[in-house]
């Protein structure tokens, strides 16, 4: 079992920057990626980024490339995702997740294959 809580959400100007932190808890984290997804009104849940614990693999949709970096801090059993140039079409809620790795740096950009998921908390981008 594992459980995830997050924190730093709220609201960032266009072209500003916010950090989302998620601190996870429970036994065999070594055995997960842990994933951010972002969910829209009137859209489906989708896949932002990921990144293993050794901090060896990262992974990013597109539309995110080049903006928005994500680490692990595994001493603290927390994964960040770092926010910048930001535009309103950002907006959404935002959660990460934890996918079951059966090889180092496996992951998943489908919601569904992840198997634990924190509370989602909402980002709103201003022009």
């Amino acid at each position: 079992q594992v459980q995830l809580v997050e924190s730093g959400g709220g609201l960032v100007q266009a072209g500003g920057s916010l950090r989302r932190s998620c601190a996870a808890s429970g036994r065999s984290l070594s055995a997960y990626t842990m994933g951010w997804f972002r969910q829209a009104p009137g859209h489906k849940r989708e896949f932002v980024a990921a990144v293993s614990w050794s901090g060896r693999s990262t992974y990013y949709a597109d539309s995110v490339k080049g903006r928005f970096t994500v680490s692990g801090d595994s001493a603290n059993n927390t994964v960040y995702l770092l926010i910048t140039s930001p535009n309103p079409e950002d907006t959404a809620v935002y959660y990460c997740a934890a996918y079951q790795a059966y090889y180092p740096g496996a992951y998943s950009r489908s919601a569904a294959e992840y198997d634990y998921w924190g509370q989602g908390t909402q980002v709103t981008v201003s022009s």
